[in-house]
């Protein structure tokens, strides 16, 4: 996802409002908000301007930069304004390299360029239809372009029968049939953990889809990656995300090298915390990249970054009882073998197995 699917939520926005040109944007509210038609219709272009810059800049804070109209400007420059800068967020999508991530405070503080092609779609369609509305005028968003935006920025949300309903009802403009109202929401960009050598980057169910099809998620991996445990976690994450289930938070990682880019490996969660406030943890490395530590460094970072949470205290891990080399790795991690009680304890879980043993770590 980027520039091309900016400008395409750009020329639908400008398409639909063109046919209301004449009316006094100022007078009429936007459907649902506080915000006048031509105050939504700015803001649009505010958000553009902001993204460009951030992405730009590469800004790990907000930046003190405001844009404003001149007075006068009357609508058919303000859309004017909105393709000029949907421009400008296009451009800054594909100039940024891969990886590279910019502030957004929803809800990690970072967001990769994907991430804001996402957030440029939901603003600008989101935000054409409060106006459309308030207007009177029709609008409606081609399908792919929301879905592309729900599997970004929506995957705590379960998919409905189509994507537009979906994604109106997410952010409390509709309702969908056998579902609550939306009262509060937010949207997540995919979280990211830094290691020594390594970003533990969250694969969102857009790029876990194609992971389990057979693709690359859209990452660079090792010519021989990915390992199929990391397309069979990205299967457990999707029937997770279709069942509305899936915690992005405590999802899968791809293990992407920084000082090149490529991915290594794979590592996640097997669910969200248990009433016993327990997580277990799984991973694999591509062959090629097996015998350099990063299956260690990997695994004290993600369990580091579960036991710092209020929800998590234990993580676990299973490893085939042949498998000497994983286990010298979740040793150097911190992890020890659990006791005869705690095997016992988990009867119904992993450590049933004759052939596996459970390790575990405290907070």
């Amino acid at each position: 996802m980027g520039g091309d699917q900016v400008e395409a939520a750009v020329a639908g926005c400008t398409a639909a409002l063109r046919t209301a040109l004449d009316r006094d944007w100022e007078a009429v509210r936007a459907h649902g908000l506080e915000w006048s038609c031509r105050t939504t219709a700015f803001h649009i272009a505010e958000d553009f301007a902001a993204y460009a810059s951030r992405l730009a800049g590469l800004a790990q804070d907000r930046l003190p930069l405001r844009i404003t109209l001149p007075e006068g400007t009357d609508n058919a420059g303000l859309l004017q304004v909105i393709e000029a800068t949907g421009a400008l967020l296009a451009a800054a999508l594909r100039t940024t390299p891969p990886g590279a991530r910019a502030f957004h405070p929803a809800p990690f503080r970072s967001a990769d360029r994907e991430g804001f092609a996402a957030m440029g779609v939901a603003e600008t369609v989101l935000h054409t239809h409060d106006i459309a509305r308030g207007l009177g005028i029709a609008y409606e968003p081609p399908a792919d372009l929301v879905e592309s935006v729900l599997t970004r920025l929506f995957p705590h949300v379960r998919p409905g029968p189509s994507p537009w309903p979906t994604l109106l009802w997410a952010t409390g403009r509709g309702e969908l049939p056998g579902r609550a109202p939306v009262t509060d929401w937010t949207w997540y960009n995919n979280l990211v953990i830094p290691a020594e050598r390594l970003t533990l980057t969250g694969i969102r169910p857009a790029a876990a889809d194609d992971l389990r099809l057979g693709g690359t998620g859209g990452f660079d991996w090792l010519e021989d990656g990915p390992y199929e445990g990391t397309r069979e976690a990205c299967s457990h994450l999707m029937k997770a995300y279709e069942a509305g289930l899936h915690r992005p938070e405590f999802g899968v990682f791809a293990l992407v090298r920084a000082e090149d880019g490529r991915a290594v490996g794979g590592i996640g969660f097997h669910g969200a915390p248990e009433e016993e406030r327990r997580v277990e943890i799984g991973y694999d490395l591509v062959r090629s990249a097996r015998g350099h530590g990063y299956a260690t460094e990997a695994l004290r970072a993600l369990t580091a970054w579960a036991l710092d949470r209020d929800d998590v205290d234990t993580v676990i891990t299973v490893i085939e009882r042949d498998n000497e080399a994983s286990r010298r790795v979740v040793e150097r991690a911190g992890f020890v073998r659990a006791t005869v009680e705690e095997e016992r304890a988990a009867q119904d879980g992993p450590g049933t197995d004759g052939g596996l043993l459970l390790y575990v770590r405290r907070a």
